[in-house]
């Protein structure tokens, strides 16, 4: 667990449009060091687009993220806040790693060289680092057997693995993850969940991740937040969220969800 930074995330006041539809209407969010935090919610609630403000995929149009106490894709200047070179935000970026719905590997490349490819291009490892690194993680995430094989011909389940490990090639200090079963097939959904449940219980790994997957949250959250209509509509322990809302529209989600 990192013990220098207390929130390795923070986020104040996070807005952002897409023209006339509001889709965060001002969204804060502390991550605590070692917290793995759930977010659920309805398609169209905000849930992906905060995600991705948090990295700065996205620029909001108001509000601040901190990335262990650093503005995230800016840098204080003369009492304002100027926008990061693309350089500068690349490096500020890797810090953070993520795991996306499609699994977005080269297809040009082997397992192997798709985990080597970020930590010897941003983080200019040597090959050799870089291949010893990518082995380890490959190996922890259940893939030993394949580092020369093609994600072609890969199942979808480890394809998100493979993902995984190159997300965490780059060390980051927190981990987001959005929706990364939803693109699988029911039994493959499975074999990720318990990657990431090995994260968060053996690295106590930061991690925010966006899910429908009711008993993961249960099992691994330390805090359920429930996003809809571009806000924080409740959060707290997953026993009380999800067994004991108080609020109506997250008694009306779960119980369309769990039906």
């Amino acid at each position: 667990m990192n013990t220098t930074v207390t929130n390795p995330i923070r986020a104040r006041g996070i807005r952002k449009a897409f023209g006339p539809l509001e889709v965060l209407k001002g969204v804060d969010l502390d991550l605590a060091s070692g917290e793995v935090v759930c977010i659920l919610g309805p398609s169209g609630s905000g849930k992906s687009t905060f995600l991705r403000c948090l990295n700065h995929l996205e620029k909001p149009d108001a509000g601040l993220v901190e990335l262990n106490g650093e503005p995230m894709g800016y840098r204080p200047e003369d009492g304002k806040f100027r926008e990061l070179s693309g350089r500068a935000l690349q490096k500020q970026r890797a810090t953070i790693g993520m795991v996306f719905q499609r699994f977005n590997l080269f297809p040009h490349l082997s397992v192997m060289q798709n985990v080597m490819e970020a930590p010897r291009r941003v983080l200019k490892l040597s090959r050799k680092e870089a291949a010893e690194r990518a082995r380890r993680l490959i190996e922890r995430v259940g893939l030993a057997e394949k580092l020369d094989t093609y994600p072609a011909a890969l199942s979808g389940g480890q394809q998100q693995r493979v993902a995984i490990a190159r997300a965490l090639a780059m060390e980051p200090s927190v981990m987001l993850f959005d929706e990364p079963t939803s693109a699988l097939d029911p039994e493959l959904v499975g074999e990720v969940l318990d990657v990431m449940r090995s994260l968060s219980e053996v690295s106590a790994m930061s991690m925010i991740v966006v899910t429908h997957e009711i008993s993961f949250a249960k099992s691994v959250a330390d805090r359920v937040i429930f996003m809809d209509g571009g806000v924080i509509v409740e959060q707290g322990k997953p026993d009380e969220v999800l067994s004991r809302p108080t609020q109506q529209r997250t008694q009306a989600f779960l119980r369309r969800i769990l039906e």
